[in-house]
């Protein structure tokens, strides 16, 4: 269907004259189907010829008409092309129809920006990498986005650009969460606290919405920073109680070296310095700040009946233990005590001010630690004193004095002023969260043993039937008697003399030739010979693990409890009265036991104190008077890096033993001489070797990651161990543990490392009731996730054979 083309008026004509010309030549160039072209149009009757250039740029003012009715992308962008007079690349992937069309003529940069806002709206954009354009999905833009600005954003229109805000004021964090919504689900915002910079991939039109929005945000507080001095109250109290009054609560901050602060919502923040016992505050208005400043005058008062000889306080702990504190405290202020006689002056802080009212006169206590369920081989002096009922002290103190309440974890501090605001300030660099040690031991014992036995043993009886003496003669050895085995055959196929069971045995270990004979009906061996080679070996690995708390005593046992004989009691018959015999019995841990105190560095390191035993009972050794075991022990202190593997020791033991037994002069004779002999070789090899590898769990997530890893192992070991279905026996299941919980409140736990399970089944195991597939989890989307500690590597150990 031909379209009806309205008539132009003869003015438009002679203003563009080379309109048309331009517009035949794009279509003649692209061969373009009849529905898609791009006409130009005319301007104004009145508006001069502009200038045309030798080729169709962006910068061109040449009027264009753009008319694409559901035409393909690619055929589309290749005569947007030849427009801007660029080289456009259309991704594979993008794919579609597009509707571009104008009803007044356009410049070519003003078609051109039609063409990306029709390409952002089906979900692809222009990005510029190595001065090509190419037209590529929206959701890949920020990963091939070549230009990158800094400052405030100059260009305009649907072009992804990646921007760089620099911040004077404001925390780039604080603004993620305000700008994430006003920009596209695809691209991206990030935060740089370290060069206060945000990093902001976008279309260039939306970058210049969002700059202005920076700009109005990055402003300076309206107060400076005013400092408070308190004189009576302690700044690390005060500080929370000013924050909830004047925003209603906020996110907990501290200055370096200082005690914990708050930062409201509302541009308000609050800090502590306890060294001048002031607070820092910060407000967005004056009147805000008068405000706070009312507040702390009204809560910086003296607390009623107190005097400056001292107050009596009473301070929770968070993670310290009450009792050491209470004993550090006392230590560490006992320098300062004046000189005292009697118990005072064990106690007592001095602090230099006026002699106190009877009534406050610092208290004294006097126990151990074994009296509150705490054990110290140390405990004297000061450390005697923290949790003992309180007693009047005869001489009077101008000090305080700290007193522990292990029941509910906190300190009784008796003190004035300027000592309790000190002693605060210690407790809250002590009260902190102290980290742990989880202990991977390897203990690996390799034993081989090769043992070889040769002989040749024989008798004989020379004589008649009658004669009263007959001579005889033969060979006996230890290793395999000859006399005992005739008696152990006799007694095994029945012959019935007298003694002939007594001591019998049958023929020893390996392969015995012998030559019987019978006399007076009496089997009787002429001759022994006995061969024998034997090998033994063993591998055992033991891996204890145990996690302790930093500079605490950690112990695991694990082994029998064996009893041993200390003493023995019997009735001689002498006393008038019945006494029964007895024995006394000892009972001892016999097995593997590891006992290790951690102490961490600040470099990373682990300085350990490490006992480690692995004991055992002989086989066969057990008597009346107990057992023999067998021990090997380390003990030794050591320091480790953090993860790091480390041999503490071991034993390699290489035995070789050869024995013979042989017939003086009869065993020298060439050849012969093997018939008089008996040996036996023994060669034992034992490699004992005990590795250790510290790693230290410095926060929440550390422990937790740790202990859902362990989780998921013994839970696969019991997967894989599932019995296999049998119809005969009805039971087909064993226990098994559930799926790991997700603690509420807490973050998505690390992807857990699950071991291969041992390929003892390979039928499938039956579904356990209550089991539900795990979820794989995901981490945080908001900053950077946590440093995840590696799985434990084992070492290798190899072993050369016995030869």
């Amino acid at each position: 269907m031909k379209k009806k083309r309205p008539s132009p008026a003869p003015q438009r004509r002679s203003a563009f004259p080379l309109a048309r010309p331009v517009s035949c030549a794009v279509l003649t160039a692209l061969l373009l189907p009849p529905p898609l072209w791009a006409q130009q149009g005319a301007g104004g009757a009145s508006a001069p010829a502009p200038a045309v250039p030798s080729g169709p740029a962006l910068n061109s003012r040449t009027p264009v008409t753009l008319n694409f009715v559901n035409a393909e992308i690619e055929a589309v962008t290749r005569a947007i092309a030849a427009m801007v007079d660029r080289q456009i690349l259309v991704d594979p992937r993008v794919r579609g129809q597009i509707t571009l069309y104008s009803e007044q003529p356009l410049t070519v940069r003003q078609a051109y920006q039609n063409y990306l806002a029709q390409l952002r709206g089906l979900g692809f954009t222009v990005v510029e990498s190595g001065g090509l354009l190419k037209v590529v999905p929206e959701a890949d833009a920020k990963l091939q986005a070549g230009t990158v600005q800094v400052g405030p954003p100059v260009q305009r229109g649907d072009q992804v650009l990646t921007q760089i805000f620099r911040l004077n004021h404001e925390n780039p964090n604080n603004l993620v969460a305000v700008l994430r919504p006003l920009i596209s689900p695809n691209n991206t915002i990030n935060a740089n606290p370290t060069t206060n910079t945000l990093v902001i991939t976008d279309y260039a039109d939306n970058l210049q919405r969002i700059g202005r929005i920076i700009a109005a945000l990055d402003q300076p507080a309206s107060t400076d920073v005013e400092i408070i001095p308190l004189r009576h109250a302690v700044a690390s109290d005060v500080v929370t109680l000013v924050q909830r009054l004047a925003d209603g609560g906020g996110a907990v901050g501290a200055v370096p070296g200082g005690a914990p602060g708050v930062g409201g919502a509302g541009g308000t923040s609050v800090l502590a310095d306890p060294r001048s016992n002031s607070l820092l505050v910060r407000a967005a208005s004056p009147a805000r700040l008068a405000q706070i400043r009312a507040t702390v005058e009204k809560l910086d008062r003296p607390m009623d009946g107190s005097s400056e000889a001292g107050n009596i306080r009473v301070v929770y702990l968070k993670n310290a233990d009450a009792v050491r504190l209470a004993t550090v405290l006392r230590a560490a202020f006992a320098a300062q005590a004046q000189p005292a006689t009697g118990a005072g002056a064990a106690g007592a802080v001095a602090t230099g001010g006026a002699a106190a009212p009877a009534a406050q006169q610092p208290i004294a206590a006097q126990t151990s630690f074994g009296a509150t369920g705490s054990s110290s081989s140390t405990s004297t002096g000061l450390s005697a004193q923290a949790t003992a009922p309180v007693q009047a002290v005869a001489q009077p103190s101008t000090g305080g004095f700290v007193q522990a309440d292990p029941a509910t974890n906190s300190l009784i501090i008796t003190a004035p002023e300027p000592m309790y605001r000190q002693l605060r300030a210690v407790i809250e660099q002590l009260d902190s969260r102290r980290a742990q040690v989880y202990v991977e031991s390897m203990i690996v014992r390799v034993d081989a043993t090769k043992a070889a036995q040769f002989g040749f043993q024989w008798q004989g009886i020379l004589g008649k039937e009658g004669d009263k003496n007959f001579l005889y003669s033969g060979t006996n050895y230890n290793a395999n008697n000859i006399f005992n085995v005739i008696q152990g055959v006799n007694a095994a196929i029945g012959n019935g003399t007298t003694g002939s069971t007594s001591g019998g045995s049958l023929p020893g270990a390996g392969l015995n030739v012998g030559l019987v004979r019978r006399v007076n009906g009496v089997v009787t061996l002429v001759s022994l010979a006995n061969f024998l080679q034997n090998e033994v070996g063993g591998n055992v690995l033991s891996t204890p693990n145990l996690v302790a708390l930093d500079n605490e005593e950690a112990k695991i046992v694990v082994g029998q409890n064996v009893p041993f004989v200390t003493g023995t009691f019997t009735n001689t018959g002498t006393g008038t009265g019945a006494v029964n015999p007895f024995q006394t019995v000892e009972r001892r841990d016999v097995g593997l036991t590891l006992r290790i105190r951690s102490q961490i560095g600040e470099a990373g390191t682990v300085r350990m104190t490490i006992f480690q035993e692995n004991s055992a009972v002989v086989p066969g050794s057990t008597t009346s008077n107990g057992p023999t075991t067998d021990k090997s022990s380390i003990e030794t202190t050591v320091v480790v890096d953090d993860g790091q593997v480390l041999v503490l020791g071991g034993l390699m033991r290489d035995e070789y033993a050869d024995g013979e037994e042989r017939v003086p002069g009869l065993a020298d004779l060439p050849v012969v001489g093997n018939l008089f002999k008996s040996r036996n070789r023994q060669r034992v090899k034992s490699n004992l070797l005990v590795f250790l590898r510290p790693v230290v769990l410095r926060t929440p997530r550390d422990a937790e990651s740790l202990s859902l890893d362990r989780y998921d192992a013994i839970r696969a070991m019991q997967e894989g161990g599932q019995p296999a279905p049998s119809v005969v026996t009805p039971v087909n299941d064993a226990p098994v543990l559930p799926v790991q919980p997700q603690v509420p409140g807490r973050g998505s736990p690390l992807v857990p490392v699950r071991p291969v399970a041992p390929e003892r089944n390979t039928q499938p195991s039956p579904a356990v009731p209550g089991d539900t597939p795990p979820s794989p989890p995901t981490l945080p989307s908001e900053g950077p996730p946590a440093a995840q500690p590696q799985p434990v590597p084992e070492p290798r150990i190899e072993t050369q054979p016995v030869r």
